[in-house]
């Protein structure tokens, strides 16, 4: 294909050793990141990247057979004064600079989009409002790819909102000019019957400020792929997440951080709470500091509760270090069961035992919820964590 000249540098997948001098990242047991589809294998679940995927429930994204039928999605956007939205075609040169495709669902939706929404925050605009994209589903299979580009030192918030039911691969690029300031809310509260499979890219410039809160609750099953990388030194990247995992659904979030220039920071915190049979919930945090990327200061952290029994979780942070000379780097990874004594000792003081349980719960996720800086999208969420509580009972 054309688009693999322009794959950019520092590309990189999850698992993370360094291939190559210019930087391309790949991993241990997987062909190194593409525009075209044809240099992916069709995966079968033995391999590292997709061992955790339920591949039969993907509808065909992985192997080629998914096509583009019926209604697919509907995308509308809403934006402030000093923003600029487009729709354009395959053949613009702004489309799939952040990042390269790592897999071959990735590899997929870039190869199949006809059409890319680009939106554009005007050098030195600082939005009052936010950016709201709403992405709906109509039952059909559809292949998407977004643009948000911040120029330098614009300040924007985007909340990028999916809901209805379809089969979806998508890919979403975040490119931040020098001192830009960017918060990105996806959230994904689907049909229980929607596939959503998709790479977020993100390529922050120098001094500027990433933040991405991404949130799950709906489908049956969603695979998400944040990434991040800089441009030049004196980049902050922030991922958090939270997710609630219910009876049957398969939820996965795969990240990682690309530490590929000097002085650096990132953190990454997600959260998750799962209940009842079946309930598969996962999440790999993949972070490496280069060898040129010295100064680097980064953690990640990953908790989940597991509220009954038949659920799963599997938590695996992986951090890769090729230099010494770092500021810091850590991380952690917990899961544990609800917690009986925080219930008692609520219950203990006249409060019900449902009342309690909620009350933990919403504290577990409150840290991050209050990230995200929207009253009105936080508390649609605390009523979506209440609702999944309630259906519970």
């Amino acid at each position: 294909m054309a688009e693999a000249q322009n794959t950019p540098v520092g590309s990189t997948t999850a698992g993370s050793i360094a291939v190559a001098a210019e930087s391309t990242v790949a991993t241990r047991m997987s062909a190194p990141p593409s525009f075209d589809v044809a240099d992916f294998p069709v995966p079968h679940g033995r391999e590292e990247e997709w061992r955790f995927t339920p591949l039969e429930r993907l509808r065909g994204l992985h192997d080629g057979t998914a096509v583009a039928t019926g209604s697919g999605v509907k995308v509308a956007i809403e934006a402030p004064e000093g923003v600029t939205v487009e729709t354009v075609g395959r053949d613009d040169s702004r489309l799939g600079k952040a990042g390269t495709p790592v897999d071959r669902v990735a590899a997929q939706a870039y190869s199949s989009f006809e059409q890319a929404s680009v939106v554009t925050v005007a050098k030195e605009a600082v939005l009052t409002e936010p950016i709201r994209i709403a992405v709906h589903g109509e039952g059909g299979t559809a292949f998407g790819h977004q643009l948000i580009e911040l120029g330098a030192f614009a300040e924007a918030v985007v909340v990028i909102d999916h809901t209805g039911d379809a089969v979806l691969a998508a890919n979403v690029d975040y490119v931040l000019g020098d001192g830009a300031k960017l918060t990105v809310v996806s959230v994904q509260d689907w049909d229980d019957t929607a596939v959503h499979v998709g790479q977020h890219n993100a390529l922050v410039g120098r001094d500027a400020s990433f933040k991405s809160i991404v949130v799950t609750f709906g489908g049956d099953v969603v695979r998400l792929h944040p990434r991040v990388a800089y441009a030049a030194t004196g980049g902050e990247a922030e991922l958090f997440g939270l997710y609630f995992t219910d009876k049957g659904q398969h939820q996965e979030h795969r990240l990682l951080v690309d530490h590929n220039t000097p002085h650096c920071k990132s953190n990454a915190v997600y959260k998750g709470a799962l209940q009842g049979d079946g309930a598969h919930a996962v999440w790999i945090g993949d972070v490496l500091i280069q060898a040129a990327a010295e100064g680097t200061d980064t953690y990640e952290m990953n908790r989940n509760l597991v509220l009954t029994d038949g659920a799963r979780v599997d938590s695996v942070p992986n951090l890769e270090i090729e230099t010494g000379e770092i500021v810091g780097a850590g991380h952690a990874s917990a899961t544990g069961r609800f917690d009986d004594e925080q219930l008692f000792y609520l219950q203990s003081r006249g409060i019900p035992a449902e009342e309690a349980r909620r009350l933990v719960v919403r504290g577990f996720f409150t840290e991050l919820v209050q990230q995200i800086g929207l009253p009105d999208v936080e508390e649609r969420l605390i009523e979506k964590i209440e609702a999944e509580l309630k259906a519970s009972v």
